[in-house]
């Protein structure tokens, strides 16, 4: 116990030296890129995977081994806490209407043609180059793009669960493709709103201008302009509000570990083969539906859940870079190229195609670069991308935004975990039948959508 306490003070370190080398390096200010990347490089540099070859020192094998089991253990409570305070309603208290609808809709098109490209990169390589790979590769594309570097620990989690003794290595290249598509996503969004800005294709900005400086550098110095950390829902004089929160994500995730144990234990079908994650989600589902029916909403703030998730994930992004196996991802080098450049490609063509079919003359590009930055970082990567467009958030697109991210965030672990499941026991072919059938039907869902919107 007190060696993973060393861990997180290492980790700890990591990440303010990510911050301070941030807030001094220009490079890093441009290209957005995290302090917990940044830090998390710094620990691999560190490490025995680069100056450990070189020098004696090196840090203990034990700590090592935490950290790269560590994303795995802090990715259970984030997805866990993702349904608490979960509303689905517009604005105008109507529900998920035609523009939620169809975001959401297009998000998970992506993210089926995400899975498709990984999996038929894996199946064209094993079957045409003879490169070996193992049977789950390719869902750490949509894993990285569309799920981050968190996510990349829930790939590992998994993996570690059904004894698959490369969980580490997939974890390695899931945190990979979150780095470029972090990078790539910025670097794209940034160069196609000054070129639709050129072109007269944005609403709001009319030329292109600096970017504030503030979001170069990620912290405002006036102390007006910080915003709120969230609600004071309950008083110190009964319980901190962080740590009211903070109890009920992490007894949902207890309760998880209990019923998959006794599951596990009396060998349930199909059941005993789900991660821990996938039943504390569920579980929340039900807690804060029992929360709304016992009029309690009031005391969950999703401010202050997503700032406790949020550090977290900072935590999983910095031990996850930080335990990269830069060698045995290397020797992927080839595979790994392929599935991101086909995966930066058809994910921009297809999120471009929808939205200017589906929202023209309703802020098309706007919409089309915010999905373009989730797809390819995480939704703080769309919503960066939206605020340089809208600034003030005048338009209605990051509320639209938001709920049709939440429909993926529900969905996405779930249909992750399903195809890696469906790949080692039929091999890549069967998650790209699969998906391409998931496409289809919400394609369908996105017509029908459409037409609906437009009798209303």
């Amino acid at each position: 116990m007190q060696q993973i306490f060393y861990v997180l003070c290492y980790l700890s370190f990591l990440l303010i030296l990510g911050v301070f080398i941030k807030s001094k390096v220009k490079v890093f200010q441009e290209l957005f890129i995290p302090a917990s990347v940044i830090g998390g490089f710094i620990g691999l540099i560190l490490g025995p995977e680069v100056l450990g070859r070189i020098f004696s020192f090196s840090l203990p094998v034990t700590w090592l081994k935490e950290m790269a089991l560590l994303p795995g253990i802090l990715i259970v409570p984030v997805v866990a806490a993702v349904p608490l305070g979960l509303e689905f309603k517009g604005s105008n208290g109507k529900g998920v209407v035609r523009d939620v609808g169809i975001m959401g809709g297009i998000l998970f098109v992506v993210t089926f043609l995400q899975e498709i490209i990984g999996y038929f990169v894996n199946f064209v390589c094993t079957k045409f180059f003879n490169i070996d790979l193992y049977k789950s590769f390719g869902v750490e594309l949509n894993a990285g793009f569309s799920g981050g570097h968190g996510t990349a620990g829930m790939i590992g989690r998994t993996l570690h669960e059904m004894n698959m003794d490369y969980w580490a290595l997939a974890q390695g290249i899931a945190t990979t493709t979150a780095t470029f598509g972090l990078i790539g996503g910025i670097l794209l969004g940034i160069f196609l709103i000054n070129r639709a800005c050129r072109k007269g294709e944005t609403s709001l900005l009319k030329k292109p201008s600096d970017i504030p400086m503030e979001l170069k550098r990620g912290y405002y110095t006036d102390i007006t302009k910080q915003a709120s950390i969230g609600r004071e829902t309950m008083l110190s004089s009964s319980i901190d509000v962080l740590a009211f929160h903070v109890a009920i994500i992490f007894s949902v995730c207890g309760v998880s570990y209990i019923i998959l144990a006794l599951i596990k234990k009396y060998k349930v079908p199909v059941l005993s083969s789900f991660s821990v994650w996938a039943f504390a989600m569920v579980i929340m589902i039900l807690v804060w539906k029992a929360i709304k029916k016992l009029g309690l909403e009031w005391c969950v703030d999703t401010k202050v859940k997503s700032k406790i998730t949020s550090m977290l994930t900072e935590f999983a992004v910095v031990s996850a870079v930080a335990t990269l196996p830069l060698k045995a991802v290397f020797s992927y080098f080839v595979p790994i190229m392929a599935m991101m450049i086909l995966g930066f490609i058809a994910t921009w063509w297809c999120i471009k195609y929808f939205s200017y079919r589906y929202y023209k003359g309703n802020y098309a590009f706007e919409r089309a670069v915010a999905m373009l930055g989730t797809c390819l970082g995480v939704f703080l990567t769309g919503l960066l991308l939206l605020r340089i467009c809208d600034p003030e958030f005048s338009t209605p697109v990051l509320g639209d935004y938001s709920l049709g991210f939440s429909l993926t965030a529900l969905m996405g672990p779930i249909l992750m975990v399903s195809c890696i499941s469906l790949s080692i026991a039929y091999g890549p072919l069967v998650p790209v039948f699969l998906n391409l059938g998931l496409m289809v039907i919400f394609l369908g869902i996105i017509i029908l959508l459409d037409k609906k919107g437009r009798t209303a």
